[in-house]
């Protein structure tokens, strides 16, 4: 009963969801506030949900003032690239109009910590890898312009009116609950390793690589993969550091390691014991050689570091796609 309340905003959706799981083990009540747009009301299992969208502030007033929560953790952002160039206007009153409006909320709620869900799309193609925070942010699509602005806003919000925040930067989000209770699902899926998963059950005919010519060992791009319970964890470590009286920082969540697309499937095949059919076609563009992050500072700040490998997950990703039906309906 003296579970301290934490809103997570967007906390029906996949990251926000194995969030949930962590701030319950470590003694918190989230309070997942989600207009499940694109989350699922059947991820909401460790505390109440309550319906709303960012956009609307009446709303956001009255489950603050009902909820009373210590911390807010902000996730509800639409996240595919190739979306946000088609229809960047989505983008822009989603991601941008939605947290300054959420900010404004908690501002006037008397909120004090403030956790972001950004992306290292905010930095563009890298200068340099591994990437850390002093890296240059030059984004290159409507989605990490988004991420951008509101990164800049909190920075302002902090420097002239004393709202501290924590911006983490997630490179590839991967796995699942290892309990199987929730995991990966997107309508429609865009990402590697649940693409390929679902290649190797049958679900779809094949796994598309996007070029084969990089300067890379085996001509694949390279991408660091982050389990989500180890993203899940540095969120909750992010809340604990702010309601300690943190200073507003950013931070790169990645392992430090890189995967080419050839190890990936190789890795999958591995755990699934599945061939399946691969074709190679042209890059795509904007697409980066390498993306791996520094996360040193992490490690610094909040005494984070992950914890799992590609394989666990790999294994974690390919128990929840087998075992559910839910990641088949449209």
């Amino acid at each position: 009963m003296n579970e301290t309340p934490i809103l997570v905003v967007g906390g029906a959706g996949y990251i926000g969801s194995h969030t949930c799981i962590a701030l319950a083990k470590r003694g918190f009540l989230p309070i997942v506030y989600d207009n499940l747009s694109n989350g699922h009301g059947e991820f909401v299992k460790w505390g109440p949900l309550e319906q709303g969208d960012i956009r609307d502030r009446a709303r956001l007033d009255e489950v603050l003032a009902k909820h009373k929560p210590a911390a807010i953790l902000h996730f509800a952002a639409l996240i595919e690239v190739g979306e946000s160039v088609k229809d960047p206007i989505s983008f822009y009153e989603n991601n941008v109009i939605g947290s300054l409006t959420l900010l404004a909320a908690a501002q006037a709620a008397g909120i004090k910590a403030f956790v972001f869900s950004s992306t290292c799309a905010t930095y563009g193609l890298p200068d340099r890898v591994p990437m850390d925070e002093t890296h240059r942010q030059s984004p290159i699509n409507p989605y990490g312009r988004t991420k951008w602005i509101v990164e800049q806003a909190l920075k302002d919000y902090d420097q002239y009116t004393g709202f501290r925040s924590v911006i983490l930067r997630y490179f590839n989000a991967a796995g699942a609950d290892f309990e199987g209770r929730i995991g990966e699902w997107h309508t429609p899926e865009t990402h590697a390793i649940p693409l390929a998963l679902e290649a190797a059950l049958g679900r779809r005919d094949g796994f598309k690589v996007f070029g084969s010519d990089y300067d890379t060992h085996d001509g694949t791009c390279v991408r660091d993969y982050i389990h989500v319970l180890d993203l899940a964890d540095a969120h909750v470590r992010a809340v604990e550091y702010l309601l300690n009286d943190g200073a507003s920082v950013e931070l790169n969540l990645g392992t430090g390691t890189g995967t080419t697309v050839k190890e990936l499937l190789s890795t999958i095949e591995k755990v699934s014991g599945r061939p399946f059919p691969v074709e190679y076609a042209a890059r795509r563009e904007g697409d980066s050689t390498t993306l791996v992050a520094n996360n040193d500072k992490a490690r610094d700040v909040l005494g984070w570091s992950p914890q799992y490998t590609l394989e666990d997950i790999v294994r974690s990703a390919w128990a929840w796609h087998s075992t559910s039906n839910l990641v088949t309906q449209s």
